[in-house]
């Protein structure tokens, strides 16, 4: 492990510890150079499934993009950055179970959806409105009555 600092290629670990949702290893390193200490995780690298956009190209799933994009949705809202993350991690273990080798990103985007739905309202119409590419005002509209009808029959 090169030292962020000089660069060096030698460092000592000197301390390792289970980190707090015990998904990776966190271990404390010095340089063995010029002494800079530093921390390091080390998680396991999983296989997940490629992602098949709506335009047929192929990409890596990309848990940052699934994160950011939940965030962007629940911007000032009441939900927590511990319960986005404990929704990704689930999402990525049901798609690591699935076994398949690539899923279409409306498969992730529907469960996406669906989370948020459950989380909270405003989130949810804020992403299905990047999500679904509202044109105007009357699909705000739409989606606005259709949610507003399923409140109702509960």
């Amino acid at each position: 492990m090169k030292c962020p600092s000089c660069q060096h290629p030698e460092t000592k670990v000197v301390d390792s510890r289970v980190s707090k949702d015990g998904a990776a290893i966190r271990r404390r390193r010095e340089c063995l150079a010029c002494g800079f200490r530093f921390t390091t995780y080390e998680k396991p690298e999983l296989q997940l499934p490629l992602v098949i956009k709506r335009d047929g190209r192929r990409e890596p799933f990309s848990r940052l993009k699934v994160i950011e994009g939940i965030r962007k949705a629940c911007q000032k809202r009441p939900i927590s950055a511990a319960q986005i993350e404990a929704f990704v991690d689930a999402l990525e273990r049901e798609l690591m179970e699935s076994g398949e080798k690539e899923v279409p990103s409306t498969l992730i985007g529907e469960k996406v959806m669906a989370k948020l739905h459950e989380w909270d309202e405003v989130a949810y119409v804020r992403f299905a409105s990047v999500y679904r590419r509202f044109q105007d005002v009357n699909e705000f509209i739409a989606q606005i009555q259709e949610l507003l009808k399923t409140k109702k029959e509960k």
